[in-house]
């Protein structure tokens, strides 16, 4: 069960990029932990030969002006490339219902677009996207697999929604499903 932040909890998201994936997560993980700030939330992974992190902080106004102030300096000594910026806890939002949606494609530039742009037309949330390409182990085409996690609306007829979704794969020949979130434990 989780709590709801205090009003004097502030918020900070890093996104930081380098080349040594455990020496950025280190070294930042250390320096929120040293200057009193929670990490709420965290994202990494390797892009190339490029890491990235994502991290969502929570600390008192103090603890986080510090933390903002000694970023930059340790981005420029450890060649990151970093961004910052204040957030604030997620407002109370419409009732929704967490959705997978997962599909798998041969690779084309504009897929991702079009799907995003499917759920924008929709009113329907992305919460989460992850995708990646491969090559086919028997035939050696690129192909997409993608993942993304939505909200949708509580006054959404999941029928309709479905038959809209299976037309808008089937005119793209996507092979895609779209089931209800389920926690991984």
């Amino acid at each position: 069960m989780s709590t709801a932040p205090s009003p004097r909890e502030q918020f900070l998201v890093i996104h930081a990029m380098g080349q040594q994936t455990t020496t950025l997560a280190s070294t930042l993980t250390r320096l929120c932990m040293e200057q009193r700030c929670l990490i709420v939330s965290s994202r990494m992974s390797r892009h190339g030969t490029c890491t990235s992190l994502l991290l969502q902080v929570s600390g008192n106004w103090d603890a986080l002006a510090r933390l903002e102030t000694l970023l930059p300096p340790l981005a420029k000594r450890e060649h990151l490339s970093l961004s910052m910026r204040r957030s604030s806890a997620l407002e109370e939002r419409p009732s929704a219902l967490p959705y997978n949606v997962f599909v798998t494609a041969a690779q084309r530039p504009e897929l991702i677009a079009e799907l995003c742009t499917f759920f924008h037309h929709l009113e329907i949330d992305i919460e989460d996207m992850l995708s990646f390409t491969y090559m086919a182990q028997h035939t050696g085409t690129a192909m997409l697999n993608l993942t993304l996690t939505i909200a949708i609306p509580v006054k959404t007829q999941l029928s309709w929604l479905r038959e809209q979704f299976l037309d808008f794969c089937d005119e793209l020949n996507l092979d895609a499903v779209i089931e209800p979130w389920r926690p991984l434990h």
